[in-house]
């Protein structure tokens, strides 16, 4: 057919059709037979469970993970793997989640974009999370490898699923009717949604990718660091002189006016147990401000710039496991000791800071020589955490005084 010349009015294409329109036959379909479009859902339907099935296998293998793992990852670049399959996985679903609410339903690109999330975007995240092992990365950092990764794998199961549901669906129409409608409103919502919590779980892997396990411990180390400013404050707000404002003994006596005859009586106890409350307050925050600033002085100087040091050897990775579970342990200990203190239980409270004193002081004491201080000249200039540490030993020795007498 020759084509039409821009200037040939377009009547022709109405009185006239191409060629192609004369030579189209309808297909004919003997009872039973399949059409394309059958056979391809079929198709679809089976890569659909695939992924689902795959989906259920990696969970199982993260859940219960193979021993001798610490070995094989001994070389590998797990986390710049996990970045790359993690954005890999986000690119897959965004074209599936288009192509599930973009009428019409292509099957063949729906499978498509299957296959290579089965074939290689989810074995190289599974991979990278099982490479990502407790004695490299630490044990905290391994755990949230894990369960970010579970959680992507479980969004991603749920997105396959609303994508099956809005296929099945065209399926049946086009069996019915011949013909396929739009996508509701509810569809697109549902798929739009499991696409979403799909991208936030994969931005999560990515960011603690990218971080590294130093960034990671630094970002927990400033969570319980905030934990413990929270309860100062706390603490320094408490006011014990409003504790006991003596309102359920004027309404609990017979004429609403307590009682005279003990009221004095009455008086010099709760003033005597209100200066109790207040030297205790002064102690107890006397002895939190120097724990307090333990977690800046620790991120400042020895997370914020040390970038993989800690990594380098074993030792490095037991010692950063040691400082989290020592810092870690304080802000509970601390609330602890601050209920006990507005329950005028000044043992209790004495106790739950006894334990305070000796998390910060084995963290402080674990990180008080530079990472990798063995490799440090002889020459090199003193180092300020080193010199800080010592003084604030004496600091928090000096402070404990007060509490070793309850």
């Amino acid at each position: 057919m020759t084509p039409q010349s821009p200037n040939q009015p377009r009547d022709n294409y109405q009185t006239q059709p191409p060629n192609f329109f004369l030579c189209y036959t309808p297909l004919q379909l003997t009872p039973g037979q399949p059409t394309t479009v059958t056979k391809m859902s079929k198709q679809l339907s089976s890569v659909l469970d695939t992924t689902l099935s795959l989906i259920g296998q990696f969970q199982t293998a993260l859940t219960t993970l193979p021993t001798g793992a610490a070995e094989a990852a001994k070389d590998a670049e797990a986390l710049s793997l996990l970045t790359a399959s993690s954005s890999a996985l986000k690119a897959h679903v965004t074209k599936l989640s288009l192509l599930a609410i973009t009428s019409p339903f292509t099957y063949s690109a729906v499978g498509t974009v299957l296959r290579e999330l089965n074939e290689s975007v989810l074995p190289s995240l599974v991979t990278a999370a099982l490479l990502v092992t407790p004695a490299q990365y630490t044990k905290a950092f391994h755990s949230e490898v894990l369960l970010l990764v579970k959680t992507s794998l479980t969004e991603l199961s749920a997105l396959v699923r609303e994508v099956k549901l809005v296929g099945e669906k065209k399926d049946q129409e086009k069996k019915d009717t011949g013909k396929e409608s739009s996508v509701t409103k509810s569809e697109k919502d549902a798929v739009t949604l499991a696409t979403g919590r799909v991208w936030d779980s994969c931005d999560a892997t990515i960011d603690v990718a990218n971080k590294g396990v130093v960034g990671f411990v630094m970002r927990r180390v400033e969570q319980w660091r905030d934990l413990v400013r929270d309860a100062v404050e706390e603490i320094e707000d408490w006011d014990p002189e409003e504790e006991d404002d003596g309102f359920f003994d004027d309404v609990l006596s017979d004429d609403g006016k307590g009682g005279d005859d003990k009221g004095e009586d009455d008086d010099e106890d709760d003033e005597e147990e209100t200066a109790a409350l207040q030297e205790h307050k002064k102690s107890t925050l006397r002895f939190l401000k120097p724990i307090a600033q333990a977690y800046p002085a620790i991120i400042n100087n020895r997370l914020k710039n040390a970038g993989n040091t800690p990594l380098a050897s074993s030792s490095g990775v037991k010692k950063l496991e040691s400082l989290m579970l020592n810092l870690q342990a304080i802000p509970g200990d601390v609330d602890e000791a601050a209920g006990a203190l507005y329950e005028a239980n000044f043992e209790t409270s004495a106790q739950y800071l006894r334990k305070t004193r000796k998390w910060a002081t084995q963290a402080v004491e674990l990180v008080a020589s530079p990472w990798g201080s063995a490799d440090v000249k002889d020459d090199a200039p003193a180092d300020k955490f080193a010199t800080w540490s010592k003084t604030w030993l004496k600091v928090i020795d000096e402070v404990s005084k007060s509490i070793e007498k309850n």
